[in-house]
């Protein structure tokens, strides 16, 4: 039929499609939950990552504490690089490190992040503290103790209260408030300890800032000429001082990472819930097959009166583009809710914008997924439905899909899903993880279908048993029209996803609870003085007999060129940016270190005293497109230092042993100053002997920075517990949505069911054994999906595990029973709710349609 045909039909079939829909929503209401679940899923993840971004980038200026800031590492700016900062505007310089915090009478201590500032800090946005006092009162000097302001987590620590005293190196200190805000917290970076904010004379007078400390000094600015462009003075800075080494970020990008992460986890959390939307796509069809079912007289009046095909098609396609508009609307409102509530949670943690906000783009997003994901799985019910002719539908009780429909409905589902593919990876951060993401859901689709036919071939074969329910129900699996291929997709993707995020979640908390802390040190010691090394071996050998010390030099370096090329100018894909981002630790030795093996090339002789070499570790190496021979220059101490690679090593980084990216020979940093880093390893050793090693090392030496590795494996337990509630929230979305696809799958078969139940009773069936039948048929069915389940999800989790965080995977049994009790109960529970009202239904107004 022609295209103007049909347009003409059009305003015909909208005034049918409203005059039918005056009855009501009857036999949509799973359609709507389907489509509103998943649009509010991706429009409320959407709508707060954009609040956050966009409140990073509007609060710039208070986040960073400036307009510009240099960053340097173990060095402060010359004279030279401290004229072109004043020559811009007003300059504050803070320093940053991490050292011991502990009792005056050295009976407790504990890991602190060390923050020194100048009067000056900060330039933008305020330093909220409790009480509220001016900074030169807060940080003021008082006969030999410093002022300081810390995070309340460090009184709890150490168990004082404001106004007491601690130590900090040799410096003593008094704690004159706690902290509130802290206006540049968020471009700081995560901390694995509470704060410690103290002036700058407080930081020289502890004495932790010496030669080959890892401490971190910021110049931030605020720009004279506020007309001046930011880019303008990072290329002016970077011309004028080419080998400075600095890292600079300016107001209009306060925080990078943070951002990225963000973008990173609201794009896995987008594609979860359009996994939700897809599997309520199924739900679509279901409730669009199902209720065409229940117009059959209505269809075939239709036809009967004259009415072409493709006006009842148009009829029935208005009628559920109105639902899904309905059920994206409800979506919409629920997703630009959602920053409202997530806001009061963040605030404090993360920028928050200051007023609530529609996010249009994020909404429009959620609508079109929304709108696609309908019309893709409409329209193949639509389909057979128009090709179904008139006395069929009145004779028969139904139409199946037995086959699929003509050629441009098919072309029509294949243009939307396309369509809703092309979306996903043109709206996706990293666009490989997207389309990987999807085609692992068009195989799960596929995978299922064929589970669906398994199921349904076992039971056509199964042997003939001697209990009519069971006989029944073994005869309802494989029957035409049987529920098993939309029981099995229905559920099959949704427990296949939850079982992959448990296991990997079970797993990564097992590694950081129980394996890791068993195989990694037990202590890690930074900025130990090579005039200290003896005593502090000493120490540790009185404390820990049995514990086995490894020491190594370590110097801070920036990876600046490859083979020639600068950094930013280089291609490198996602997994290896971090090895180019910020400052590296890096250290120079004789031998191949430990926890190390070579993977190509050949170590360099322990009297080599040729040009620069350095060790590449094989995987980053292989990331950043490296092979022997290349050159790498890294700029350490303001210095430009250009080495060829002479091997790659194989390197065990899941041991959290000593191990560096880069590992020179040792005539490259002949004579430049730098401080030692040694771990300590006995795994016998009690609570009681770390607790003394902790006190016995911080109070002889007040300048090395001791971290325990269980407590800080704590704090990433504790971050990896608060993601994976995100995870599990995003995947009880999609678990919800399966939920309502097999409703609305039971439904969609509940006319079968009645004619089948009313047929079975007036032959002498009990209601017992009925219930008997459905139950048999409804625990095999979920008791096969739990297995695909659990299959699946165990083969993706262990892919996730073992593959890409590179660490012990393994299947756990609770996860197992968690997934069969869930199918079971879900299959069983929902499937004998539905029957229940079939068999009390009376057999003649049935037998009289028959």
């Amino acid at each position: 039929m022609r295209i103007g045909t049909v347009l003409r039909q059009v305003p015909l079939a909208l005034r049918l499609a409203l005059r039918e829909m005056r009855g009501g929503l009857k036999g949509f209401y799973i359609f709507l939950a389907c489509i509103a679940l998943g649009t509010a899923a991706i429009a409320g993840v959407n709508s707060v990552s954009s609040a956050i971004t966009q409140a990073i980038a509007s609060q710039g200026q208070s986040l960073l504490a400036g307009d510009v800031r240099f960053e340097f590492n173990n060095r402060f700016a010359t004279p030279e690089e401290f004229r072109h900062f004043q020559s811009l505007g007003d300059v504050s310089l803070s320093s940053s490190l991490r050292s011991m915090a502990r009792l005056p009478d050295g009976s407790d201590q504990t890991l602190v992040e060390v923050k020194g500032v100048d009067g000056a800090y900060p330039l933008y946005g305020t330093l909220e503290t409790s009480p509220q006092q001016p900074s030169a009162t807060l940080f003021a000097r008082e006969g030999e103790s410093y002022g300081a302001v810390v995070a309340p987590l460090l009184l709890d620590r150490l168990g004082i209260a404001v106004g007491d005293k601690i130590l900090l190196g040799t410096a003593r200190l008094k704690v004159t408030a706690t902290l509130v805000r802290e206006p540049d917290a968020v471009s700081e970076g995560f901390g694995f300890a509470p704060r410690l904010m103290i002036s700058e004379e407080a930081m020289t007078a502890s004495g932790l800032v010496q030669t080959g400390s890892l401490v971190e000094n910021a110049y931030r600015i605020r720009l004279a000429d506020t007309g001046l462009s930011l880019a303008k003075v990072r290329a002016d800075a970077t011309k004028a001082f080419p080998q400075a080494g600095w890292s600079i970020r300016t107001s209009n990008s306060a925080a990078p990472s943070l951002t990225n992460n963000i973008t990173r986890f609201s794009q896995f959390l987008t594609l979860v819930g359009l996994t939700a939307l897809i599997v309520g796509g199924v739900g679509v069809a279901n409730a669009v097959r199902a209720y065409l079912d229940s117009k059959r007289s209505v269809i075939a009046t239709f036809k009967c009166l004259g009415a072409p095909a493709s006006l009842v098609a148009l009829v029935y396609l208005a009628q559920i583009a109105l639902i899904a508009a309905v059920g994206i609307l409800i979506g919409l409102v629920a997703g630009a809710l959602m920053p409202l509530v997530a806001m009061r949670f963040l605030d404090g943690v993360l920028p928050v914008p200051a007023e609530a906000t529609i996010y249009p783009s994020a909404l429009l997003l959620a609508a079109v997924f929304g709108l696609l994901t309908a019309l893709a799985f409409a329209v193949l019910p639509l389909g057979h439905a128009r090709e179904v002719p008139a006395t069929a539908l009145f004779r028969e009780q139904g139409f199946e899909a037995g086959r699929l429909p003509s050629w441009p409905y098919v072309a029509g589902a294949a243009a939307f899903l396309a369509a809703l593919a092309g979306l996903a990876i043109l709206t996706a951060y990293d666009r490989y993880i997207a389309v990987v993401f999807l085609g692992a859901i068009a195989f799960a689709f596929v995978v299922l279908r064929a589970v669906a036919l398994l199921i349904t071939a076992l039971a056509r074969r199964s042997p003939r048993v001697n209990s009519p329910s069971l006989r029944l129900a073994i005869g309802n699996i494989h029957r035409p029209g049987a529920l098993t291929s939309s029981v099995v997709l229905s559920l099959g993707l949704g427990l296949a996803l939850l079982v992959t995020l448990t296991l990997i979640d079970g797993n990564l908390r097992r590694e950081l609870t129980g394996n890791l802390p068993e195989r990694a040190p037990n202590f890690f010691f930074v900025d130990i003085q090579g005039s200290e090394l003896d005593g502090f071996r000493t120490v540790l050998q009185t404390n820990m007999p049995d514990g086995k010390i490894i020491e190594v030099p370590m110097l801070r370096g920036r990876v600046m060129e490859l083979n020639g090329v600068e950094v930013s100018k280089v291609k490198v894909p996602p997994e290896g940016q971090w090895v180019l981002r910020g400052d590296r630790g890096i250290t120079y030795a004789k031998r191949t270190p430990e926890n190390s093996t070579l993977a190509e090339g050949e170590w360099w002789p322990e009297d080599y005293s040729g040009e620069p070499l350095v060790s590449f570790a094989a995987e980053e190496g292989r990331e950043l497109g490296l092979r022997i021979g290349d050159s790498v220059t890294v700029n350490v101490l303001g210095r430009n230092i250009t080495a060829r690679i002479a091997n790659f090593r194989n390197v065990e980084w899941e041991s959290l042993s000593i191990n560096f990216v880069m590992v020179f020979s040792p005539n490259t940093f002949a004579g430049a100053p730098h401080a030692w880093l040694a771990t300590v390893i006995d795994p016998q050793a009690t609570a009681g002997q770390e607790a003394a090693t902790l006190k016995a090392v911080t109070n002889a030496f007040p300048t090395i920075t001791s971290v325990r590795v269980k407590d800080a494996l704590d704090v990433v337990n504790e971050l990896v517990g608060q993601l994976a509630t995100a995870i599990r929230a995003a995947a009880a979305v999609a678990l919800i949505a399966s939920i309502l696809v097999l409703a609305g799958a039971l439904a969609a078969g509940n006319r079968a069911r009645v004619h089948d139940a009313v047929v079975l009773k007036t032959l002498g069936a009990t209601r017992a054994t009925l219930i008997r039948a459905f139950s048999y048929e409804y625990l095999m069915l979920g008791l096969a999906t739990a297995v695909f389940a659990l299959l699946a999800g165990g083969v993706a989790a262990w892919f996730v595990v073992s593959r890409i965080m590179m660490l012990p995977s393994s299947f756990l049994p609770d996860v197992a029973v968690m997934t069969v009790v869930t199918a079971l109960f879900m299959t069983v529970g929902i499937g004998l709710a539905g029957t229940w009202r079939i068999l009390g239904q009376k057999a003649a107004p049935v037998l009289r349609e028959l």
